[in-house]
């Protein structure tokens, strides 16, 4: 039976016609519709709100068997399995081809812009086009390549403020470069040659083994080996000692043996880089050493008492570097060097014996000083007092102070030197007279009022006292002030001339104001107002330098000394000689040279201040000093190497008081350009001397 039915039904379909549009025969059809289905599926989804929802649930889903959606899934926020969730997307491009692409949940959220239905049409947000996209990175100057649909819609949205502000800095960025480009090239060559002068007058020689381009100057820190081993043979020295006193010959003979071997690595080193090559290992096995004696040898009384005698041989050994240091540079600045020894010689060998052209210079000089002998004592011409036995000084102040003068011609120079000095000194300015100014040159030894009847020094550098204080070096008098006071014993304290600024109304007994002058000056700029300044009653113009507790009066007085203590301030402010008005009118009513000699015959023991001009000047002229504007007068060329370069700039005179003095070789090499650019350099003798020197 069951055969039959089949049989039947069998027949009814082979009887029954075929349709052509059944999808059982047409699979093609079948998937087409499929497609259109979700096509249609996908525009619903993207425009209207409560299918988005549907689909935005349906992803939650996670698309698992149970269709239930997970627990924790609000709104796919918060969900790891819907970001993680894969959809496969169906679309067509623009060739009518199907296309197929998968994206998670996360990334179809991201790159799809809802549209509110309630909105108008033109005021929706509209994903980013291909175009918009296009000119995006036109805008930011990259390539412009084929972007398909997916690949805009995977494209981030990118703030139209970011964009505008990218645009204004690669505008003003264009804008900057432009000015640059632009710049005025004159305004560019000033810069240039700035940067050159600057560069040429550097100057980064200085006196001894410094420089600013060694290595210990351009790294911190560089010799910490060195210190290392340096405090290492310290304490193999004082092991060493301790060993021998306790009889363990095999550790002093290691220690010495390591005390050689590192001296020998260090030898002359002042940083690390200078060191031998050996000196590490030498530092490690030196370290080793001292291990094993320090657990043999050490007790700290023994150290203790090693170490103090260490300490007090190096104070003594570094006392007695210090005074020889000290007299070398006072012997070193008192010297009078080869060069400028040689100048005197020829300048005296010219005087004496006179040539043909040397005997008409002294006709021409003799005619011109005869024309200007009433100038030396015309109150109405500018006056300076020099007193010196340098050639080369004295014709540097001479000629600076000429060359900065408004009207040379009204300047006059009284020079006065010493007998061995004067031809020298007269033949260079016979054979260089400045310009228009005039020049008389003295010799001390034509001033018969100066004896040791009236003038005290002298009488107290004729004594017996004194004498054993300068020439008997082995004298208790002579060693007593100690190394601090070596400087006191200063030949030059010895000379008449430095103490001749005591008596300028009887050198100058016709001129009313004279301006004395150190020969240790540049002169920078005209002088001549200085003989308008109202001095206001006081006998002496000059700058103060006291600066804080600095170069006041208790730092050149006794004031344990009763007669210092009872008459005079110990903070007084003290002032400088070198640049000093003064006036000579108020000098005779005052007696000051009286003053003076009474505090020179008090002071015969040297009780009351060293030797020097300065103390006696500064009790002499007490409370009769007018203090002139600092710009006049600048100090410490010769001593201080950190002087204020703005303000030598703006002196009127800049005074190398100290012991490096411009014409030596321990010039201060920063200041010596000064002194030197007014030094005649076209003098034969000049050249011929210092030629010699190289």
């Amino acid at each position: 039976m069951a055969a039959s039915s089949a049989a039947s039904s069998s027949a009814a379909v082979a009887a029954y016609p075929r349709n052509p549009f059944s999808l059982r025969r047409r699979p093609g059809l079948l998937i087409l519709l499929f497609v259109f289905l979700c096509f249609i599926s996908f525009q619903v989804v993207i425009h209207v709100p409560s299918a988005r929802s549907a689909v935005s649930q349906w992803l939650c889903s996670g698309h698992r068997g149970d269709r239930q959606r997970p627990k924790n899934c609000l709104g796919c926020d918060n969900s790891q399995d819907v970001d993680n969730a894969g959809k496969t997307i169906a679309y067509t491009d623009q060739h009518g081809r199907i296309k197929l692409f998968k994206v998670t949940a996360r990334e179809f959220a991201s790159s799809s812009i809802w549209e509110n239905p309630w909105l108008p049409r033109d005021s929706q947000p509209v994903a980013r086009t291909q175009n918009a996209v296009e000119d995006l990175l036109l805008a930011n100057g990259s390539e412009t390549t084929n972007l398909t649909s997916a690949e805009t819609l995977a494209t981030e949205t990118v703030d139209p403020i970011k964009l505008k502000r990218q645009v204004f800095r690669r505008g003003r960025k264009e804008q900057r470069v432009q000015e640059l480009l632009q710049m005025d090239k004159r305004v560019e060559l000033e810069m240039r040659n700035a940067a050159t002068n600057r560069s040429r007058n550097f100057d980064n020689k200085v006196r001894g083994s410094y420089n600013i381009w060694r290595q210990e100057f351009r790294f911190t820190n560089t010799d910490s080996t060195l210190r290392l081993m340096k405090d290492q043979i310290i304490m193999a020295k004082l092991y060493a000692t301790i060993a021998l006193s306790q009889k363990e010959p095999d550790m002093y003979a290691l220690l010495m043996k390591c005390i050689k071997q590192s001296q020998t690595a260090i030898g002359d080193a002042l940083i690390d880089s200078e060191l031998d090559s050996s000196a590490l290992e030498r530092a490690k096995a030196m370290g080793h050493v001292l291990s094993s004696a320090r657990d043999v040898l050490y007790s700290s009384s023994e150290v203790t008492r090693k170490l103090r005698v260490m300490v007090q041989s190096t104070e003594l050994n570094i006392d007695a570097v210090k005074k020889q240091n000290s007299f070398l540079v006072q012997h070193a600045a008192k010297t009078v060097p080869m060069p400028l020894h040689c100048l005197h010689m020829q300048l005296t060998t010219d005087y004496y014996f006179r040539d043909g052209v040397t005997m008409e210079r002294f006709h021409v000089a003799a005619l011109k000083e005869e024309e200007n002998k009433i100038k030396l004592e015309d109150r109405s011409l500018y006056h300076y007092a020099i007193f010196s036995d340098n050639v080369l000084a004295a014709s540097v102040v001479v000629r600076s102070t000429v060359t900065n003068a408004n009207e040379p011609e009204k300047h006059v120079f009284h020079i006065v030197t010493d007998r061995l000095n004067f031809a020298a000194m007269k033949m260079w300015f016979i054979t260089h007279p400045p310009q228009l100014a005039t020049v008389h040159v003295e010799n001390i030894d034509n001033f018969k009022w100066l004896n040791s009847s009236y003038c005290s020094v002298l009488r107290q550098l004729e004594s017996a006292r004194l004498k054993e204080y300068y020439f008997k070096a082995h004298d208790p008098s002579s060693l007593s002030d100690g190394n601090e006071n070596l400087k006191y014993r200063n030949p030059k304290y010895l000379s008449m001339l430095n103490h001749l600024r005591f008596y300028m109304p009887e050198i100058h007994p016709k001129l009313d104001k004279i301006l004395f002058l150190d020969d240790d000056i540049v002169v920078q700029k005209d002088l001549t107002p200085l003989w308008d300044i109202d001095l206001k009653g006081m006998v002496n113009g000059a700058v103060e330098t006291c600066k804080e507790s600095f170069h006041r009066f208790d730092t050149y007085l006794n004031f344990s000394h009763p007669k210092i203590s009872e008459n005079f301030d110990p903070r007084a402010c003290g002032w400088a000689f070198g640049m000093n008005m003064f006036d000579l009118k108020e000098w005779r009513k005052r007696n000051i040279t009286g003053i003076y000699h009474y505090w020179q015959d008090l002071n015969e023991d040297r009780k009351l201040w060293k030797l020097g001009t300065l103390p006696p000047g500064l009790i002499t002229f007490y409370n009769l000093t007018y203090p002139l504007n600092r710009t006049w007068h600048v100090l410490g060329l010769g001593y201080d190497p950190a002087v204020d370069i703005v303000e030598i700039e703006n002196a009127a005179v800049v005074h190398y008081n100290g012991n490096y003095k411009p014409w030596l070789d321990l010039a201060i090499s920063k200041y010596k350009p000064y002194w030197s650019k007014y030094v005649d350099l076209d003098n034969s003798h000049v050249q011929h001397c210092y030629a010699s020197k190289q």
